[in-house]
């Protein structure tokens, strides 16, 4: 087992079951012309979260962490017509980047696009007593990952699904001794998961494109 053959085969499984895409595939394009780090999902995984939001029947969606906007457009599709996806970004020029990759795609009106830090947005949209999201992504930096985490509870409700992604990150999170603040951080997200008492979850390993990493997946249960 390899890196080229988990590329080839999850290129297959692309090839097979997603199907080019004028809008997302510009987006990749268009991203690495801007010089954004090429850690979006891939598109299997794209489609994996496209799917967990239509399954959920999701209509108020957040994403922490938009990068070049590739995950948002495909929650965003995920959306019925007065959905909302707000999404999260620190910095401006991948913020830029994202809302005309979200435009060219026609999502416009759906997706709400928030520059800033993550942890003074979410702090802000509590203040607002913003209504509770059906689904949140986290995808941004892992050390704040547990910060994140319980401004997600508190912007919840009850059978609100909670995804966390890069949680494996090529099995350094077995090491608790880790100086990596990205592998500490990620060892208390999951840490948390596992024993907040209003959240039930899990966590997968994924290899692919991507390399090797997983995904962590939650749902609040109802206050005690």
């Amino acid at each position: 087992m390899n890196q080229d053959l988990w590329t080839s085969v999850d290129r297959f499984l692309t090839d097979t079951l997603v199907h080019p895409d004028q809008a997302l595939d510009e987006a990749v394009r268009v991203n690495a012309d801007a010089g954004l780090p090429a850690i979006d999902v891939a598109p299997n995984q794209g489609k994996f979260l496209h799917l967990l939001a239509r399954i959920h029947k999701a209509k108020r969606i957040l994403e922490v962490g938009t990068l070049g906007g590739y995950s948002t457009i495909w929650l965003a599709r995920a959306l019925p017509p007065d959905g909302t996806l707000i999404t999260l970004e620190l910095n401006p020029t991948h913020a830029s980047v994202a809302a005309a990759n979200i435009k060219r795609a026609g999502l416009s009106s759906l997706v709400d696009l928030r520059v800033g830090s993550a942890l003074e947005s979410l702090a802000n949209l509590h203040a607002q007593k913003a209504a509770p999201f059906d689904l949140i992504f986290l995808d941004a930096d892992k050390p704040n990952n547990p910060s994140y985490l319980e401004w997600a509870i508190k912007l919840s409700r009850p059978g609100t699904v909670i995804i966390g992604d890069n949680v494996i990150r090529d099995g350094a999170i077995l090491d608790p001794n880790s100086s990596d603040p990205g592998v500490s951080g990620t060892r208390t997200f999951l840490e948390r998961l596992g024993n907040h008492p209003r959240l039930d979850a899990t966590a997968l390993q994924t290899v692919g494109s991507k390399g090797y990493d997983g995904f962590a997946i939650a749902i609040v249960n109802e206050s005690e």
